[in-house]
């Protein structure tokens, strides 16, 4: 880790947890819920859970209910009432109409089809037809470079303009996209620490870039390495996503300290969920976090 986000308390730290309806907790969700978890609990904050459930077609029924329930058999509770995104649609669309208000956004009838000869990236509308349900996209002007320090991946830049373009903020289908609402949200519920896997490193500079259009602070970065899959792939789109078994979490709590690089040693002898969680925060160093995409691979087969 280059940097330590928690190397001594931090007033009004504020993390977060916010995983998405589409399955069951598994181990790679549990080692950004345990991550994020260790970071606020050295810095003397509060962790919140929030339910990022705003893509209805990919939600599996009952998986956010099953997930809480996970996160409480591993003794990991947020500070404050769950927040669900499909309450707050109201916040969303005030962001946007401001946007709009002020030419930074721009209905836009370009489809998949269409952006194809680009790469996917927008940099002009380039539609074969009006839709009824256009989509909406930041206008993002030529040359804007992004750059932030993320407290275990280092320095990290992106050209927004080149790698991503004009980026969705309401889809076509009417769904609030990820970053808008991630955005919003992050600085309603005051968050100062972003803790998160790796995967969304490159989404970063895009929210930044909103968080200026939207005259909102820009919190802390820190991207958790990832676990990845026998295949390759990060766990929650692979085949080896298994889920956890609440009934047994020391085992995968032991996993995911591992694979947030700290020392097995320290947990060693603790009896229980609690006893291992208050071993965990006495012994925790930010510093040994591993920097890269993929966390080490497990001494023996999981």
């Amino acid at each position: 880790m280059t940097a330590s986000p928690g190397n001594a308390p931090a007033p009004g730290y504020r993390g977060r947890f916010a995983p998405s309806p589409t399955g069951d907790l598994h181990l790679g969700s549990l080692l950004a819920a345990f991550g994020s978890w260790l970071l606020a609990r050295h810095a003397g904050g509060r962790w919140l859970v929030r339910i990022e459930d705003l893509d209805p077609p990919r939600e599996v029924a009952g998986a956010a209910e099953r997930q809480l329930r996970a996160l409480a058999a591993f003794g990991l509770r947020s500070d404050e009432p769950v927040v669900r995104q499909s309450g707050r649609d109201a916040l969303y669309r005030r962001a946007l109409e401001r946007l709009l208000d002020e030419g930074r956004a721009f209905h836009c009838h370009c489809s998949r089809t269409d952006l194809a000869a680009a790469g996917g990236v927008h940099r002009r509308c380039v539609a074969r037809a009006p839709r009824p349900d256009p989509a909406v996209r930041l206008r993002v002007e030529d040359g804007s470079l992004v750059a932030f320090d993320d407290a275990v991946q280092g320095r990290h830049g992106q050209d927004v303009a080149r790698a991503v373009g004009d980026f969705v903020l309401r889809r076509a289908d009417g769904y609030w996209a990820y970053q808008l609402a991630v955005v919003v949200d992050d600085a309603a519920q005051g968050i100062t620490d972003v803790v998160r896997g790796a995967d969304l490193l490159d989404s970063t500079p895009r929210q930044i870039l909103l968080q200026r259009a939207l005259g909102l602070p820009a919190p802390r970065y820190a991207h958790l390495p990832l676990v990845l899959g026998a295949d390759g792939r990060k766990l929650s789109k692979s085949e080896a996503a298994l889920a956890l078994d609440p009934q047994r979490p020391e085992p995968a709590l032991r996993e995911a300290w591992r694979r947030l690089g700290q020392d097995p040693a320290a947990l060693a002898g603790a009896a229980g969920v609690d006893a291992l969680l208050a071993r965990a925060r006495a012994a925790f160093d930010p510093a040994r976090i591993p920097a890269g995409v993929a966390a080490p691979a497990p001494a023996i087969a999981d």
